[in-house]
């Protein structure tokens, strides 16, 4: 199984360039030089950096030059701090991860697919020549399952007219269910040797956004520990998260909730990723900061034990804020810890 040698433990620059108010004082301090700096100082080799379409396009569709300033700041940040990073496209004109109902006409609607194509000619024939420490993440998750096929048709598109400007950058493909590893084989075979697998694990979700106040249904003072019994966490689940989650335990044959619940769900990928020769990568994972600090650690724990076992690239979410931040308050007992997991 081949690896993604150079971003194997990174870290998300969530809510700096998307998920963000999309102005010009949030952009100019919300990361900085210093947090770059920082974050090489853990031991990182890597950042993720999620960027909205608001930052270099405007409403029409036209180029907005300021905008590329910032992934140009943070380019050579990351060169001076001897950190690679990845480009992920996190929201398109009519296309984001978090307005699911609203969003399923991109998949079909000529214009909004002209808009994608036209962000990606712009991001490969500027930042093609950095291929050596720059790679490219199409579009941030998938959500539903039934447009599948059309994914796999428009990213087959977009890594064409990528590889007219940018022949050597790698290029990150995801599946549908948010990116869920569970459905990397439906996935079209690599179209090159420079393409890689990309998932996002917050698996088991009961657990990982425990308190989350934008999951519908999700009481704001419920808790569970990890690792727990298949039993309280299926009935959480059942009880309190949308339809479908309850899907993820018949998955696996296990009465816990553990490192071994935890590697099950990832076999099926790594198995894949031997069988099409493609190294794989997880581009956010993480566990939000209402979590008690000993079952925080342990998870991180478990999941970096598999993810080092079987090389998997990887990006935590998150650096800052987002509910997730590494650098927040809940984090300041068990933080080195933690960074000893990413």
């Amino acid at each position: 199984m081949k690896t993604f040698d150079g971003y194997l433990q990174g870290i998300n620059l969530g809510g700096w360039l998307s998920q963000c108010e999309h102005k010009k004082e949030h952009y100019d301090t919300f990361i900085t030089e210093e947090d770059i700096k920082t974050i090489a100082s853990w031991g990182l080799d890597h950042v993720r950096v999620p960027v909205d379409y608001e930052l270099i396009q405007d409403n029409m569709g036209n180029t907005k030059a300021e905008g590329f300033l910032y992934i140009d700041n943070c380019l050579e940040w990351c060169e001076k701090y001897h950190l690679n990073m990845i480009l992920d496209l996190h929201k398109t004109a009519g296309y984001v991860f978090d307005d699911f109902e609203n969003c399923n006409s991109f998949f079909n609607d000529e214009e909004l697919r002209k808009r994608f194509f036209a962000i990606w000619k712009e991001f490969a024939s500027r930042y093609g020549q950095y291929h050596d420490r720059l790679a490219f993440e199409l579009l941030n998750e998938i959500v539903d399952p039934n447009v599948s096929d059309e994914w796999n048709q428009i990213a087959k598109q977009t890594i064409v007219l990528i590889r007219i400007y940018a022949p050597d950058s790698h290029i990150l493909v995801g599946g549908v269910l948010n990116n869920s590893v569970t459905t990397l084989r439906g996935l079209d075979m690599p179209y090159d040797d420079k393409i890689i697998y990309n998932f996002h694990f917050y698996d088991p979700l009961i657990f990982t956004h425990q308190t989350a106040q934008w999951v519908k249904g999700m009481p704001i003072d419920f808790h569970i520990s990890y690792p727990g019994t298949v039993e309280e966490y299926l009935d959480a689940t059942q009880k309190y998260l949308p339809k479908g989650n309850e899907e993820l335990y018949s998955k696996v044959s296990k009465n816990l909730v553990d490192k071994e619940f935890l590697f099950q769900l990832v076999r099926d990928a790594v198995e894949l990723a031997k069988e099409r020769d493609v190294a794989l990568y997880c581009g956010e994972y993480g566990v939000i900061d209402q979590v008690e600090s000993e079952s925080m650690t342990r998870w991180y724990r478990d999941l970096h034990e598999i993810f080092e076992q079987f090389h998997i690239g990887r990006a935590s979410w998150s650096y800052k804020e987002m509910n997730f931040g590494m650098t927040g308050q809940a984090y300041d007992e068990i933080r080195k810890d933690i960074r000893n997991y990413l």
